[in-house]
């Protein structure tokens, strides 16, 4: 699902490029943003939820689990009623979060009114149900319904701009297949589980205990909104739609491959919670470690695939005249890796629970990106947004992580010897990064050799160097028998690497 993701919507945006114009890519951006900021009525319900399921899924509690099922309905309902109302109060003050031209011909607000709608509409028609997904880790059901419901969406939208060439009826579309995907999921997921239903009444106690967790989680999903969407509306209102659109196309290629890292991710969250129940700190603490090394070896190849390849990339996509100069590069670069770092500690952190001492950090770390976005944007553009979004990550997001799992869950002695592995890798990905982009600076070949060439030199070098590196590392070990057992030892990976 995740490759379909990444190229269908990329030659999307392509044809879009061609066929609309690079202020309609601004208009997409700048509405998914506004509507993420009206999603902040979601609260974290779904991940309150979905923790509340692990123990009586475990324990095989249907009673339970019906009664969080009707719980998490009514709260959902509700959801979508408030930014239903919130976002037609905001309708008339969205012309003022967009600097300059708006394409010729178009309404805002009946624009924006389309994209509330599908939002809307996605917390009414049974989105409780999705939870039960999540909870059973069979989100592999969900990437086929999406499959099955994105095609149907790509390919109308696709004849839409080719032949029509009608933005409205783009969005029109969007609405109505996020109407068939939820009920879709909903018939799905009756099949698999009809014994689960919402029927019940939860006890006073665990309803006051999950409101608590969803009052903790709430800083947070204010503090993630305002991180996601920031940068985008910063742009939008200071610097124009046009730039909008080119910063989004470089930011699409980062979004696709945290696509891919978010697989290991979610799909490691479920698994997480079952084994902090069930597990001691000290397991749990070396499964910290280990998929840290994981997650510094894949973001550091990743950081030399986008340091070497994004410039020769989007000469060939977008041409020229579309592309930020090449200090830029460095600074999504440096996000990406950062970036997936701090989301390997916020999966350690939600599978431990540790929501209520953590809950003011996403808002001060995204109130600091604020103001240094409305700070810096004014002074170096859209320079200014990359960094700042780093810097708030780095100086206050990353080490307020850090204390809380190191305080409340892991014993606060293994803090140093993890921040010491932690600045270690980081020393290794900034070395390799720019080892390999000085072989790669030496290839010239023309637009479409000098990229395969270099893409070679990236998949090959980064690797190569990595394991003369950690070949030792006992962490390196554990890494290949876990890449075994995930292949079903069809690879033989480890017996390979002994070899060498």
């Amino acid at each position: 699902m995740k490759v379909y993701q990444m190229v269908i919507p990329f030659l999307m945006r392509t044809t879009m490029i061609y066929f609309m114009g690079v202020q309609y890519l601004g208009l997409n951006s700048l509405f998914t943003s506004i509507l993420q900021v009206l999603n902040l009525a979601e609260l974290g319900i779904g991940s309150a939820m979905v923790f509340s399921m692990y123990k009586p899924i475990a324990e095989d509690d249907r009673v339970q689990i019906n009664a969080l099922l009707k719980l998490y309905r009514t709260y959902y309902r509700i959801v979508g009623l408030i930014i239903g109302v919130v976002g037609v109060i905001l309708t008339p003050f969205i012309p003022r979060l967009i600097s300059g031209d708006i394409p010729v011909g178009i309404n805002i607000y009946i624009l924006y009114l389309l994209n509330l709608g599908a939002t809307v509409l996605t917390y009414w028609l049974f989105a409780y149900k999705n939870s039960l997904l999540q909870a059973h880790q069979r989100v592999d059901v969900t990437s086929i319904i999406t499959i099955i419901t994105n095609t149907i969406q790509y390919t109308i939208q696709l004849l839409i701009l080719i032949f029509l060439k009608n933005y409205y009826l783009y969005v029109i579309t969007v609405l109505i297949t996020q109407v068939l995907n939820n009920i879709l999921t909903a018939i799905i997921t009756n099949n698999m589980y009809p014994d689960y239903k919402p029927i019940g009444k939860m006890d006073k106690e665990v309803v006051r205990v999950i409101n608590n967790r969803i009052k903790d989680l709430f800083t947070g999903k204010i503090g993630a909104v305002i991180i996601n969407s920031a940068d985008t509306i910063v742009i939008s209102a200071f610097l124009g739609l046009t730039v909008l659109a080119i910063y989004q196309n470089y930011f699409y290629m980062i979004t696709a491959v945290t696509g891919f890292m978010e697989i290991i991710l979610s799909s490691m969250l479920a698994g997480l919670g079952n084994s902090y129940i069930i597990e001691t700190k000290e397991k749990n603490y070396l499964d910290l470690e280990k998929f840290t090394f994981i997650f510094c070896w894949l973001s550091g190849i990743c950081f030399c695939y986008f340091l070497c390849l994004y410039q020769p990339f989007m000469e060939i996509w977008v041409g020229k005249e579309n592309m930020l100069k090449f200090s830029a590069v460095i600074c999504f670069s440096i996000y990406f890796y950062i970036y997936e770092i701090n989301r390997l500690l916020n999966t350690f952190k939600d599978a431990a629970g540790l929501w209520h001492e953590d809950r003011f950090r996403p808002l001060i770390t995204a109130l600091t990106n604020l103001t240094l976005n409305l700070i810096t944007v004014q002074f170096w553009g859209i320079y200014g947004v990359l960094l700042s979004t780093v810097i708030s990550i780095v100086v206050v997001g990353m080490p307020w992580i850090l204390y809380n799992m190191f305080t409340v869950y892991f014993d606060r002695s293994l803090a140093r010897k993890y921040i010491v592995q932690l600045l270690k890798y980081t020393g290794t990905v900034v070395v390799v990064g720019c080892v390999t982009y000085c072989i790669c600076m030496l290839v010239h070949a023309g637009q479409w050799g000098t990229f395969f060439f270099r893409l070679l030199i990236c998949f090959v070098l980064p690797n190569v160097l990595f394991l003369l590196v950690y070949y030792k590392n006992p962490h390196f070990k554990e890494s290949v028998q876990l890449a075994d057992k995930i292949t079903k030892n069809k690879f033989r990976l480890e017996k390979h690497i002994c070899r060498i």
